[in-house]
């Protein structure tokens, strides 16, 4: 009996394993490289973006129009993590289709 129980035990820790995300299980490397800047003699320098607030506010304000342009957020896990790609991808959309100033 207890070899049955341990059995059991070990192909549910494999099922939960199988369908965990696998950003949970191998979080992906930071891409992201920092706002670096060099001058003339090849020194690095850091520069913060001038005004990160409305920044923020305005990538805010934007997600909330592309939200309330579609369907209500759904209850169920899974419907919401498909739900924040649409909005993501929306995002980048707009983001992308943006004139450069």
């Amino acid at each position: 009996m207890f070899e049955v129980t341990l059995m059991l035990l070990v192909m549910l820790l494999i099922t939960a394993c199988a369908f965990l995300p696998w950003n949970i299980l191998f979080p992906p490397k930071s891409t992201q490289q920092p706002n670096v800047a060099s001058d003339s003699s090849s020194n690095l320098v850091l520069r913060a973006p001038k005004n990160s607030t409305s920044n923020q506010s305005f990538l805010t304000h934007l997600q909330s129009e592309i939200e309330s342009a579609l369907f209500p957020r759904p209850t169920d896990s899974i419907l919401q993590r498909h739900y924040d790609a649409l909005v993501s991808a929306k995002l980048d959309n707009h983001l992308a289709a943006m004139p450069d100033s």
